[in-house]
């Protein structure tokens, strides 16, 4: 259950995660136009053969921001404010990481559809640090099944995993908050150089509103995680004093 002192910062992560889903909605809702290929041959007057093109890559950063970002925020926070007990914190924790994987795959399938495979979509920094950080989160997800829900595992065992657990988790989605900023500043200075959009016009102001959001919201996020404050009760191993020192 979340105290008192933490509510504050709930609060805050709550109003800057709607904020960024709202951003991210407006974006691709109001400016569809905005997510035609990134080819220079291609005509505005094919907008028909294109139409798939455009859902495609309009999914691509709902799906990575809301399903991907999101979700695996509202996923580390699940053990500082949901009752109950480890178990069932572990339960919605897992879940809601699996929601996050599964959305970030589709999410980057979704960009190979518009255009020209894999290969022709896989030549920039943020197409190299999203393919880097979906394989981390997966193999930070099933690291996380086998150490904490398989039973054969010793207890010591998952202790000395629960560091490394830890900072991958928070260092991948510290690296899926970056990834995303790349994507966003590639696709504006793209507009900007490309399709002739403002800088200052509402699109421009959309965009970097949504990189600021993100950056507010992995603070936030990041802060509640690490901080000495926020940690809940750490069960300790006890040990038997099976040995005592003799007497002299």
């Amino acid at each position: 259950m979340a105290t008192g002192s933490l509510v504050p910062l709930f609060l805050l992560a709550r109003i800057s995660g709607l904020l960024v889903a709202v951003l991210v909605l407006i974006w691709t809702f109001s400016f569809r136009s905005s997510f035609h290929h990134h080819s220079t041959d291609e005509s505005f007057d094919s907008f028909p053969q294109q139409d798939h093109g455009i859902t495609y890559s309009a999914l691509h950063p709902l799906f990575m921001v809301i399903g991907f970002i999101l979700i695996s925020g509202e996923a580390i926070l699940i053990h500082r404010w949901l009752p109950g007990s480890r178990s069932l914190k572990k339960s919605v924790h897992l879940c809601l990481q699996g929601v996050a994987l599964c959305s970030g795959i589709f999410g980057i399938w979704t960009k190979f559809q518009g255009q020209r495979g894999v290969v022709a979509n896989f030549y920039s920094l943020h197409s190299w640090m999203g393919l880097v950080c979906i394989i981390l989160f997966g193999a930070q997800w099933v690291m996380g099944f086998l150490s904490f829900w398989h039973r054969g595992e010793a207890r010591t065992v998952r202790l000395r995993v629960l560091p490394w657990h830890i900072f991958l988790g928070l260092y991948t989605y510290g690296l899926a908050v970056a990834t995303a900023e790349t994507g966003l500043l590639e696709k504006l200075t793209f507009l900007q150089t490309r399709r002739n959009v403002s800088k200052h016009c509402p699109e421009s102001m959309v965009v970097n509103s949504l990189g600021l959001g993100l950056a507010l919201l992995s603070g936030i996020v990041i802060l509640a995680a690490i901080s000495p404050k926020y940690q809940p009760t750490q069960t300790k191993l006890i040990y038997s004093d099976t040995k005592k020192c003799p007497s002299c």
